[in-house]
């Protein structure tokens, strides 16, 4: 069963995002120590909740993996290094979201 783990990042007044370093560093980041386990990872980064409605999230990433064993390998292996590395763009605490994927 293909899983994601999602990453939302929040937004409020106070939050700042450096999508500069997000896309040239972070995201490097996670393809060289998770790459092997990864199926795909998509970023979105966000522009509205509706006509006329800020968006609820910054940035919202997917990352699939085949199945569980990947997602743990990938996480328990180098998932420090990743998290280690949010401080370097956002001052935002992510919420996380491991799920089946239904389609793609």
């Amino acid at each position: 069963m293909t899983l994601s783990l999602q990453v939302l990042y929040p937004a409020s007044e106070d939050a700042t995002f450096d999508y500069d370093y997000y896309v040239k560093t972070h995201l490097p980041l996670i393809e060289e120590h998770m790459g092997e386990w990864i199926e795909t990872v998509e970023a979105s980064r966000g522009l509205a909740s509706g006509p006329d409605v800020p968006p609820a999230y910054l940035l919202i990433a997917t990352i699939t993996f085949a199945d569980e064993n990947a997602l743990n390998t990938a996480m328990n292996e180098k998932g420090g290094v990743i998290v280690d590395d949010v401080a370097n763009f956002t001052n935002v605490r992510p919420q996380i979201l491991i799920g089946e994927v239904l389609m793609g």
